[in-house]
């Protein structure tokens, strides 16, 4: 039986859409000459796609979505025929939806129900639709990738004519369509930002602020950054390249999923943030005023934050190169202590900002000593602290410690980078304590999987950790670790009572900015809880990180290698009857 309600809702939708669709917004003038330039988004599973990563593809297809228009779920069935058509011809087939008022857990909503299985690419801050003139849902986009030309813009077919198709078809052919535009009728997407508006963001009262915020952690004198932000006239200088990391979500670099979990030190940019800054770059990077707050800023200098720590440590000189990959480089260095200590904290200051990348930081036990909870690997053994870029001191929760008996020695990890000019690095690790037994341990262990086969060439090689948490705990951050070939890494949990809940996701991953997540409220994790590390890896041409995508690659220490760690920081909650004395 026809249910009539849902019938004449259905039917009402469609006409309101196609009314306003048709007759509410002006057709844009569409420039057809444009190149299209570089974006990263993620879609509506988690995923994170750079258009350019699709340069072994022969045509790219991006077709604007868009949740509840009649047009987009009509057409489906249509650009799955023609999927399937061009499934051999190396075709790459993308959606994107800038509306506004679509979510992504509503584009997935969306998804399941009309069967869209296609990447559906979010562009909350509508950059990309700016950019690519975006103006009605049921568009296809064909790109050339290399060049980068718009080839067709138009509906997917008519009633008579199957415009897609012919557009790939020419494209295979090596042909130019002598029709590359044809008018569609999407409904209209609401584009919210007004270019006549961004000549009024003020340098002085918008801009400075936020990059000081946000950028010159690193972008200062002696920083990691390649340029430092020190006034007006070399941001102007670099702004097209900012632009340009901004839009891939290279910069700043911090790489959690915003749908997931809340972080401390968190160092992205809002959707307001990211249009302000893109859009005064667009209108110039003009100076308003005669105030640089860039030029006034001073770095602050590197010192003890809680005063001179109970242990310091000075790591012998390390010489770096001008260029080239560089392993990572080991010390070991003696703890002068005749009694039993628990750290409650540490700072790393980094020597040479300019080269050093990270620092992990473990301690090495005597022999016969038993530690004092769940420690089974041992490559994670005694992980004390760790640093990079942006990383500040930590201090351990109150009542907890970790673990360095009487006879242990540090052994310290660094990995440099290199910037086209020989350097060297003197570091020193402060160590704050305590030689009185704390209630708990603070933990810093690993859901790891060491049994690591990524075949050449491998776009999406997944494979997965997990730990099982035997207690009752309370979980302060996360660490995703991998080397070269990493793309992305969740980390989910799985709660005694069957409940699903991820905690970070990390879609877009980066080896050259390695970071922990600390969350902002510590996060109660009762006893049986399995936390499970979901990785994924790129051992193809198409990660430009990838030092020999022609080779299998295994599980390693070295930076060519592999691994598959999820270190996670937390403290166990025990039975007063149980000992948690050093033995």
């Amino acid at each position: 039986m026809l249910n009539t309600s849902k019938f004449f809702l259905a039917a009402l939708a469609f006409y309101s859409c196609l009314l306003f669709s048709c007759k509410s917004v002006p057709e844009p003038i569409i420039d057809m000459e444009a190149d299209v330039s570089d974006f990263g988004l993620i879609d509506q599973n988690g995923d994170f796609h750079t258009l350019y990563y699709y340069t072994d593809a022969k045509a790219i297809v991006l077709y604007v979505q868009g949740n509840d228009c009649p047009f987009v779920r009509e057409g489906i069935k249509d650009i799955k025929s023609v999927r399937k058509d061009f499934e051999d011809k190396d075709i790459t087939f993308l959606m994107i939806n800038s509306n506004v008022d679509d979510t992504r857990e509503s584009i997935a909503v969306e998804a399941k129900e009309y069967d869209i299985d296609f990447p559906i690419l979010k562009d909350k801050a509508q950059l990309v639709a700016e950019a690519l003139q975006l103006h009605r849902t049921a568009e296809a986009i064909v790109l050339e990738p290399g060049t980068w030309d718009i080839l067709y813009r138009g509906p997917v077919n008519s009633k008579t004519q199957n415009y897609l198709a012919d557009a790939l078809n020419a494209q295979l052919r090596g042909e130019v369509l002598a029709e590359n535009y044809i008018k569609g009728k999407g409904t209209a997407i609401n584009l919210v930002s007004d270019p006549s508006g961004y000549s009024s963001i003020s340098y002085e009262k918008d801009i400075a602020p936020l990059l000081i915020e946000k950028c010159m952690v690193c972008h200062v004198e002696g920083g990691i950054a390649p340029w430092q932000m020190k006034n007006h006239e070399t941001v102007l200088g670099w702004s097209a390249m900012m632009r340009q990391v901004l839009q891939t979500k290279r910069m700043p670099p911090y790489h959690a999923d915003p749908n997931y979990g809340e972080f401390s030190h968190d160092l992205s940019l809002s959707t307001s943030e990211l249009q302000t800054l893109v859009h005064w770059i667009d209108a110039g990077a003009k100076k308003d005023g005669n105030s640089d707050p860039l030029a006034k800023y001073q770095a602050i200098a590197p010192e003890w934050d809680m005063g001179v720590p109970d242990l310091v440590f000075e790591l012998d000189e390390e010489s770096v190169p001008a260029d080239g990959i560089i392993d990572y480089r080991y010390q070991e260095h003696d703890i002068n202590i005749d009694e039993d200590i628990w750290a409650t904290g540490f700072q790393i200051l980094p020597g040479n900002r300019e080269v050093l990348h990270h620092v992990l930081v473990s301690v090495i036990y005597p022999d016969g000593f038993i530690e004092p909870i769940d420690r089974r690997s041992p490559w994670i053994d005694g992980l004390l602290a760790a640093w990079a870029p942006g990383g500040i001191t930590e201090v351990f929760p109150e009542n907890t410690g970790r673990a360095i008996p009487k006879g242990s020695r540090l052994h310290f990890q660094m990995h440099y980078t290199t910037n086209g000019k020989a350097q060297k690095d003197k570091s020193t690790v402060g160590i704050y304590y305590t030689n009185q037994k704390p209630a708990n341990e603070y933990l810093m262990v690993g859901a790891y999987n060491t049994n690591i086969k990524i075949p050449p060439g491998d776009k999406r090689y997944e494979n997965k950790a997990k730990y099982l948490f035997e207690n009752d705990a309370t979980l302060y951050a996360l660490f995703p670790h991998m080397h070269f070939r990493g793309k992305a890494m969740k980390f989910t949990a799985l709660y005694p009572d069957g409940k699903k809940e991820v905690l970070l996701n990390v879609p877009n991953y980066s080896f050259n900015w390695q970071r922990g997540y600390l969350f902002e409220e510590p996060l109660t994790i009762p006893a049986r809880t399995v936390l499970y590390v979901d990785a994924v890896f790129d051992n193809s041409s198409q990660n430009t990180f990838n030092p020999a995508p022609e080779k299998t690659v295994y599980w390693g220490d070295f930076s060519f290698d592999e691994m598959l760690i999820g270190f996670l920081s937390f403290e166990y909650h025990y039975d007063a009857s149980e000992d948690l004395s050093m033995k």
